[in-house]
């Protein structure tokens, strides 16, 4: 008859170590249950952050730029040499033909002469450094050989030239790209940002905005006293104020998007005065206003330690101008730019 044994009883110390194991596996799964989610980010808190990112990409479309307009530059540069050295080598060549014929001439009356044969079958850069030969050339044949070696000399200059702004060029394609992913880059986790927002929110946002703009324009209408635009800077305010409503593109230059200094080196150039391409260079054409009260309207006004941002002065505190993606050409406060007012230049 087979023996029926008992089970073994599990040990005390191995009944503790469970049970506590289970009493922490039941404690944590309550907390779990309990905590609260991860707040959402408040619709202030999501617009504090798009509006740094879009600050960090106006700084890098200024950037993106000043490497737009060096390529745009060089690439004229290289042009007018690559045109030069086609045109020297034309002179080269019709030098080198003279030559020959005077040659050709020789040798109907009696053959070519030797130091003549000697430069036609060798470097003449070197061979006029033989001054020995000189002597057995005609003075005809002489001023040839030197207006040969000068347009050699010139037209290997030209070539090293070139070939240096090509370089120069490469190099700043290669900066251009990394400016515009950055720029990309930057709009995009904006655009992140704002897609957590509800639709509600959203146009909450676009409705204090709104107000603003509506603000912005009652002031330049209504406010006090301002030094009204005239001459060329007056001609500049009145063409950026028939760009006001027009969609913020960062490089662009108008006539149907601007970024900030595409509008106002645009403005200017339809008063007839051509300014440069960015903010800062902008910053150091003309003479320097430090204080607001002194500015006139059509004044260029910068915003930021590094002068990324550039405006026109509509008077009474407001500035025209083109403020950053998602928004369009319009006034606005200058006291809401986001950066403090550095000074004004009056072209």
């Amino acid at each position: 008859m087979a023996s029926h044994r008992r089970p073994k009883q599990p040990s005390r110390t191995r009944v503790t170590v469970l049970t506590t194991a289970a009493a922490a596996a039941v404690a944590l799964s309550s907390q779990a249950a309990n905590a609260a989610p991860s707040e959402k980010p408040s619709k202030d808190e999501v617009k504090a952050k798009v509006d740094k990112l879009y600050e960090e990409a106006e700084q890098a479309t200024e950037k993106y730029n000043g490497a737009k307009e060096k390529q745009e530059k060089l690439q004229k540069e290289v042009s007018t040499i690559q045109d030069n050295v086609a045109r020297g080598q034309e002179e080269l060549n019709e030098l080198r033909d003279g030559l020959g014929s005077m040659a050709s001439a020789q040798y109907r009356s009696g053959g070519i002469d030797p130091s003549l044969q000697l430069f036609l079958s060798a470097d003449p850069d070197n061979y006029l450094d033989k001054a020995s030969t000189l002597d057995q050339l005609s003075g005809q044949q002489v001023e040839a050989l030197k207006k040969i070696q000068t347009k050699q000399r010139d037209l290997a200059q030209q070539r090293s030239e070139a070939s240096e702004k090509l370089k120069d060029l490469s190099a700043t394609r290669t900066e251009l790209g990394k400016k515009k992913k950055q720029v990309q880059g930057k709009l995009s986790s904006a655009q992140k940002l704002l897609n957590t927002l509800t639709a509600q929110e959203r146009a909450a946002l676009q409705e204090e905005e709104q107000r603003s703009n509506r603000a912005s324009e009652r002031q330049v209408l209504t406010g006090g006293k301002t030094t009204p635009a005239s001459g060329r800077a007056g001609a500049a305010f009145a063409a950026a104020q028939g760009k006001i409503g027009t969609p913020y593109v960062y490089g662009a230059t108008g006539p149907s998007s601007f970024d900030c200094s595409g509008l106002t080196s645009w403005a200017y150039a339809q008063a007839g005065v051509g300014i440069p391409r960015t903010s800062q260079a902008q910053a150091n054409y003309g003479t320097r206003i430090s204080s607001m009260s002194d500015l006139q309207v059509g004044d260029l006004v910068f915003f930021f330690s590094d002068l990324h941002h550039v405006g026109l002065y509509a008077g009474n505190g407001q500035v025209l101008h083109a403020p950053r993606t998602g928004t369009n050409v319009r006034y606005e406060s200058m006291g809401t730019i986001g950066g403090p007012f550095m000074f004004g230049v009056r072209v």
